[in-house]
């Protein structure tokens, strides 16, 4: 086990003297890193490519039929709502592999390592983002492609590649929540357990899977304030039609104030963590 402590503040003035330049390259080379990674480790990327197939698959056919009809169709119109709030399902769940990969590489040493060299300390965590959206990227073009497959119409691009861009920003903004306890948990398998603690209320109490409308009036008031719903209503206006505005200002909101609070916190605790 790596014996290697940093001094807190004399790590952050070092890192405060390093340019944004430099800031960029060491991202660069991280990012670079963290993807021929994942090149020896193909199996990495089995749950972004999967998940999206896998409940794509058994929420159109398993639950399209009874759903579809409450929404006034059958499965053809539930295609048509489960796909667009499949794509926030999907960036939620990506995040927290984010948390599972950083605590594991804190267990063999390698943040040891990386926070002994002269780099920005916040670096190694963007670098993680980075990477991380790209699988996000990833998993959302197999969503759209087994989508297309199952009955899903493609009628606003824009607003298909808004939606995507949308679920991005917020995704990362829930990435420095999963980072935060990657880096405070003993191990993957305490990450994962919080993970889900955190993803089945939020999943399964939003918009995603089904309207709300049916729900009992106390978990109608949970949804109204869920950011899965927000993000999942408004990529379905964007995609499908319906209105947009409330929602988006609503998922931005989320965005920002997650940042704010998460950034600060998981870069601090990357810092001082022995």
């Amino acid at each position: 086990m790596s014996t290697a402590v940093i001094d807190a503040p004399l790590a952050a003035k070092d890192e405060a003297r390093i340019s944004p330049r430099a800031h960029a390259r060491h991202i660069g080379a991280l990012v670079r890193r963290n993807l021929l990674w994942i090149r020896q480790d193909p199996e990495s990327m089995f749950d972004a490519i999967l998940m999206p197939v896998v409940f794509t698959l058994l929420f159109v056919y398993v639950f399209g039929g009874s759903i579809g009809q409450s929404l006034g169709g059958g499965q053809d119109q539930y295609v048509q709502y489960v796909v667009p709030g499949l794509m926030a399902m999907t960036c939620m769940n990506i995040a927290m592999a984010v948390g599972t990969g950083f605590n594991e590489d804190f267990q063999k040493g390698v943040m040891d390592r990386f926070r002994t060299l002269p780099i920005g300390q916040g670096s190694v965590l963007f670098a993680k983002i980075v990477v991380e959206l790209m699988r996000m990227l990833v998993a959302t073009a197999i969503l759209m492609v087994v989508g297309v497959l199952v009955g899903f119409d493609i009628t606003n691009w824009p607003g298909l590649f808004a939606s995507v861009g949308l679920s991005a920003l917020f995704g990362s903004s829930l990435m420095w929540i999963f980072l935060v306890l990657g880096v405070t948990m003993k191990n993957a398998q305490s990450v994962q357990a919080m993970g889900f603690l955190v993803l089945m209320p939020l999943q399964f109490g939003s918009s995603i899977f089904s309207p709300t409308q049916t729900m009992p009036g106390w978990l109608q008031n949970f949804t109204d304030y869920n950011p899965l719903s927000s993000l999942a209503d408004t990529t379905r206006g964007l995609m499908v039609g319906g209105p947009v505005t409330h929602d988006l200002w609503v998922t931005l909101g989320w965005t920002a104030a997650l940042t704010l609070v998460m950034a600060p916190i998981a870069i601090h605790k990357f810092r001082t963590k022995n």
